[in-house]
């Protein structure tokens, strides 16, 4: 039987909702060692963000924990590349960033708020696989404002390039290797036996592909990111048509526009449900149920 994928994203939600796994991970991606290692946190279960508004955009997060120092720890999954994600990181960090205070706080009570981007895709126009970002004084880059933001982005096929110069006694370097669904059998036994966590996160991967409950989200997941990635295709090419009597900025937003549509029918034909078609079309909850509404009302769907 194929070897799942970790990074589908119920897959990923599964292997690291165990705390002791997910401990090992971040301890890995921050770089924390001896008595600045994580050693006990909390998962949060109820990843919907709020509104404060109501037309306020919401969104929902991969994995979000608290540590004992009460930062806030967010990873995000992205298997397709949507041209906005050092937007997107930002307003998931400042939506958990102003969550940490109540009206009539001080602002000495708001927390630490860390987001690590976990990406399928090259985005950052720099070489290293990993980077991280804070804030630091223009000219004097040694000044940092405050630690209160710390954004990281986690490149994999960056990382892949640089396959003979992966160390196995890195951390980090054994997870983004585990990561990789098509790993050599024998490289993953290795990094098996050399850490016992990712042995417990493979023997928990295997386990995952007998439960019946789980492979059919699994299988949407899969599909789900599939039209994703043709409609991002078919989006591009219809843009590119119309661009040639519109201009190419305008027929590539409609052409996006018409490919999202088409996917969400598609997703919805498919019985997939709302909150997942929503994370993969990149779409708020009513902002589905609004074109639910208006392809029911054109017939498109029952």
């Amino acid at each position: 039987m194929e070897r799942l994928n970790p990074l589908n994203d119920f897959a990923f939600k599964k292997l690291f909702g165990e705390e002791e796994l997910l401990i090992s991970f971040l301890n890995a991606v921050l770089g924390l060692e001896n008595e600045n290692r994580i050693i006990s946190l909390q998962i949060i279960g109820n990843t919907q963000l709020t509104k404060n508004t109501i037309n306020d955009k919401t969104g929902r997060l991969d994995i979000l924990a608290e540590t004992m120092n009460r930062t806030l720890i967010n990873i995000e999954v992205q298997l397709n590349d949507q041209k906005n994600m050092e937007k997107r990181t930002l307003f998931y960090w400042g939506k958990l960033f102003l969550a940490g205070i109540n009206k009539g706080e001080d602002y000495r009570v708001l927390r630490k708020v860390i987001t690590i981007n976990l990406l399928d895709f090259n985005y950052l126009k720099i070489p290293k696989f990993h980077s991280r970002f804070h804030l630091w004084e223009d000219e004097l880059r040694d000044y940092m404002l405050t630690d209160i933001i710390e954004i990281h982005f986690v490149e994999l096929p960056k990382f892949r390039e640089l396959r003979h110069e992966h160390n196995k006694h890195n951390p980090l370097h054994r997870w983004l290797m585990y990561l990789q669904q098509n790993i050599p059998e024998e490289q993953l036994e290795e990094l098996m036996e050399m850490d016992s966590l990712i042995k417990k996160a493979e023997e928990r991967l295997d386990w995952l592909a007998h439960d019946a409950e789980f492979m059919e989200r699994y299988n949407a997941e899969e599909n789900a990111e599939h039209e994703f990635a043709n409609m991002m295709s078919t989006a591009q090419e219809r843009g590119e048509a119309l661009g040639m009597e519109k201009g190419l900025k305008e027929g590539l937003k409609e052409g996006l526009k018409e490919g999202k549509i088409e996917m969400v029918r598609e997703m919805i034909v498919n019985q997939i449900d709302i909150h997942t078609i929503a994370k993969i079309a990149k779409m708020t909850l009513m902002e589905v149920e609004n074109l639910v509404e208006e392809l029911k009302n054109d017939g498109h769907i029952k």
